[in-house]
């Protein structure tokens, strides 16, 4: 191709410098046209025609190469290959101009491929996060990482082609600042290891509604990088944590409540202790009416009605109430409470379901209720909690018992 450049410039009686110098731009331009005609056949015609058939696919990963550009960053390395190919047959290789070109379509062929394999790498971190079902591998952590090497790499690469040196040379050079480079970055690598044994231990996946105190982070885990963690608050804020902390400091995760199918339940009543006394005869009588009661008054109505003879008691100690079994109104309402979680629907009995006396208090004597609701999700929880409650909080005071508060300005204006 040169020779017939200079063939026709010669036929026109050019001088040899302009020769020359014509030679190189005419070859540059034909070199950069058909490049461009090139690109532009990649790109517009052949890349068209492949999405078009990509589209009408089932499968999603192709559809993945689209999304992230992958087939368009590969379009661009086809001028780049063909300027580092065909310019020794364009421009003469004794031209300035043909090392230049060379070392520019080199330069921009590392960067380009490069660029191709970082979308290659966005695609496989998409299908993973789309296929898998537990995602225990930190893919976030290794495809950063290769990133980083890749990148570093091909920085290595172009300086080498810039300085006209070999790679291993500068690799050589990079291994006596070992010591700079683990100070650069030691928050790399400490993120690197952290993920690592946050994966080993299936500690922390994305997905999950993890809680850490320390960094005011309460929500679902985003991302879980290389050096940080991001975290959706449910005020809808992002926290961002290093990995590190994970492993290095305390945090709650609630991956188990949601795999359990159920979320617990632990709130207290606290009852009035002056309100608490035994039962008599009428009053176990109208509670026999309660349904949820029946079974159990009749088999504690059998226990209490020993003779007094059974327990060494004589006629005139029996008539001391003190000294006779008894019902009381904190114990009826407790069975009460518990019978009444295991007839509702909302609540998984499968799992501990109890009522159980906590240490009395300066405030009263706490009934803690103990149970888990059947669902996970939050309003849904709310609801059936606040539903037991209502219902325990009116219930009360039809066991003769009531409820612990402190004086408000209310009662001191009603004189209580």
């Amino acid at each position: 191709m040169q020779e017939l450049i200079q063939d026709w410039l010669i036929s026109q009686k050019f001088s040899e410098s302009y020769i020359q110098e014509a030679t190189v731009f005419i070859g540059v331009c034909f070199l950069l046209i058909l490049s461009s005609i090139a690109f532009y056949l990649a790109k517009y015609q052949v890349l068209k025609g492949i999405k078009a058939f990509i589209l009408k696919t089932k499968n999603t990963w192709d559809d993945a190469l689209i999304e992230h550009g992958v087939l368009t960053r590969i379009t661009l390395i086809l001028p780049y290959i063909l300027i580092w190919l065909l310019t020794p047959f364009f421009v003469p290789e004794s031209s300035s101009v043909a090392s230049l070109l060379i070392l520019f379509a080199k330069i921009l062929l590392m960067i380009q491929v490069a660029s191709s394999i970082n979308a290659l790498l966005n695609v496989t971190k998409t299908m993973y996060q789309e296929k898998a079902k537990q995602r225990y591998l930190p893919l976030d952590a290794i495809v950063q990482i290769i990133k980083l090497v890749l990148y570093l790499l091909t920085t290595i690469l172009v300086v080498s082609l810039l300085l006209n040196k070999s790679p291993i040379y500068l690799l050589s050079g990079i291994g006596a600042l070992t010591a700079v480079l683990l100070l650069v970055f030691q928050d790399t690598i400490k993120g690197l290891v952290a993920s690592i044994q946050i994966s080993a231990n299936k500690m922390v996946v994305t997905g999950d509604w993890i809680e850490l105190p320390n960094y005011g982070a309460n929500g679902d885990v985003v991302e879980i990088g290389l050096s940080t963690v991001k975290i959706k608050n449910f005020d809808k804020t992002i926290t961002t944590v290093p990995t590190y902390a994970l492993i290095s400091d305390s945090f709650k995760n609630w991956r188990n409540m949601y795999h359990t199918g159920a979320r617990r339940i632990k709130r207290t009543i606290i009852i009035d202790m002056g309100s608490i006394h035994f039962y008599n005869e009428t009053d176990i009588k109208k509670l026999t009416q309660t349904k949820l009661l029946k079974g159990y008054l009749t088999s504690k109505k059998q226990e209490v009605s020993q003779p007094a003879e059974s327990v060494d008691l004589t006629p005139e100690e029996a008539l001391n109430l003190v000294n006779k079994r008894q019902l009381t109104n904190i114990g009826t309402f407790r069975v009460y409470i518990d019978n009444y979680l295991h007839n509702l629907d909302t609540i998984n009995t499968e799992l501990t379901c109890m009522v159980r006396q906590l240490p009395s208090t300066p405030d009263g004597l706490p009934l803690e209720v103990y149970c888990f609701a059947s669902t996970t999700e939050w309003a849904d929880y709310e609801a059936i909690q606040a539903d037991v409650f209502d219902h325990l909080f009116a219930v009360a005071p039809h066991f003769g018992l009531r409820v612990f508060q402190h004086p408000s300005g209310y009662d001191w204006h009603k004189g209580v």
